[in-house]
């Protein structure tokens, strides 16, 4: 797994976190869709689409499967998408350790391909 550093993913889930909060309602109901632009950052649309929080779920357990320290998938709080040869994620997740059952957040990083089913973890660090 590639290292990216922490603060690189701290600041994209902030800015993720923000551009979210940042837009009222009533105004995001009159704006037109941003087009999709390759090689561009937008918001996750809905963090609640099935297939965003599976990727979260997909995500914890990857990482756990290389550090083995049994973290447990919650929920995606929020997240950015890149549109490449494929798709970038920053994620911005909630998970509860194991041992503890104590709640923290954890951003990760995200590549999927979904024509060829390639999936990989580029990065998962505590965003905390």
């Amino acid at each position: 797994m590639k290292a990216i550093s922490s603060s690189l993913l701290i600041a994209a889930a902030a800015a993720a976190v923000i551009a979210l909060c940042s837009v009222a309602p009533a105004a995001a109901a009159r704006e037109a869709p941003a087009p999709i632009i390759v090689g561009g950052w937008r918001p996750i649309k809905d963090v609640n689409d099935p297939h965003v929080q599976e990727l979260g779920g997909w995500a914890v357990s990857e990482h756990v499967r290389q550090a083995n320290d049994g973290l447990r998938f919650v929920k995606v709080v929020s997240g950015d998408e890149q549109v490449v040869s494929g798709m970038n994620y920053m994620l911005l997740i909630e998970a509860t350790s194991g041992a503890a059952g104590k709640s923290a957040t954890y951003g990760a990083a995200v590549y999927e391909q979904e024509w060829t089913k390639t999936r990989r973890l580029l990065a998962f660090e505590a965003a905390n």
